[in-house]
């Protein structure tokens, strides 16, 4: 029995340690440009070790200054075998006086709390 319990101690450090390893979704890269229509598009470009479907970067954000949440990519899927990998969000309205926005990637174990990118806006 005893050895039994130490098997899986040791069995849930192994799978918590596991999850931990991809660490958090970074932002490594962003392409912002402004419509005609004044809104803005953003491509950007996310970098995770995606290890399935159990952790893997989920979605990413346009966030302003105040903390407001402009803008949310939703990923749908892992993107194991395609790192870095980047995805456009179209149709983003910044309020007039925001001069920059972050991006803030999100991932299914951690969270936000990766690299995040600082976006001048040239309006």
């Amino acid at each position: 029995m005893r050895i039994q319990c130490l098997v899986q101690a040791l069995v849930a450090v192994m799978i918590a340690a596991g999850a931990a390893f991809a660490g958090e979704a970074d932002v490594i890269g962003v392409k912002a440009t402004k419509s005609s229509d004044g809104t803005w598009s953003f491509d950007v470009t996310v970098l995770h070790a995606d290890e399935g479907w159990d952790h893997y970067a989920n979605r990413w954000d346009v966030v302003a200054p105040d903390g407001t949440v402009l803008g949310t990519r939703t990923l749908h899927h892992p993107h194991e075998t395609e790192q870095p990998f980047t995805r456009s969000l179209r149709g983003v309205r910044v309020p007039d006086g925001v001069a920059s926005v972050s991006i803030r990637a999100n991932d299914s174990v951690h969270g936000t709390g990766g690299k995040e990118f600082l976006v001048e806006l040239s309006k």
